[in-house]
């Protein structure tokens, strides 16, 4: 396993969308483990292949609390087959806006379809933490990130905070 690059906004790659991936073979298990590896160190809940630079439809998250088990779940070609019209608000952030955070409001609920690490096709009801986190990485998949889902206002605030510091970024190792 290998911890691989987070891919920071504001940049171009993270609004590109995803291709389907045509099964989950021993590359694309590999890049899950790589990925699960890189979101546990960052750390993160949820980290979809986009943010590493990789344009496929593959997502890993694990909504475990800190002490408990974790619970990680590898899915290749997520998709909502349903979501519920209950709402719920949760404050989420992203490891691709690093330290930027703001409320979002999402379905409560959701039944996603998948393929797992084995490439079998499954399905799961998810609800509160979980049901968010994978709605927020499959809208990575495509081209959607969390601040597009809030004001212009504040979008554009969070976005300005990231790109000045990513020129201090740049500056400081130049």
């Amino acid at each position: 396993m290998a911890k691989l690059p987070i891919i920071t906004a504001p940049d171009p790659r993270l609004k590109r969308i995803s291709q389907p991936v045509d099964s989950v073979d021993g590359e694309i298990r590999k890049l899950m483990d790589d990925m699960l590896e890189t979101m546990y160190a960052a750390p993160g809940i949820g980290l979809a292949a986009p943010q590493v630079g990789v344009l496929r439809r593959v997502i890993v998250v694990d909504v475990a609390r800190e002490g408990e088990e974790p619970q990680p779940l590898k899915l290749a070609n997520p998709e909502v087959l349903w979501a519920s019209d209950e709402e719920a608000t949760f404050e989420e952030g992203c490891l691709s806006l690093p330290e930027q955070f703001a409320e979002v409001v999402r379905p409560a609920k959701a039944r996603i379809r998948y393929l797992d690490e084995e490439d079998e096709i499954r399905e799961i009801e998810a609800e509160g933490m979980l049901a968010t986190c994978i709605q927020h990485e499959i809208d990575h998949l495509d081209g959607v990130l969390f601040v597009d889902h809030i004001s212009a206002l504040k979008r554009n605030m969070i976005l300005r905070k990231l790109s000045k510091a990513k020129k201090q970024h740049v500056l400081a190792t130049a």
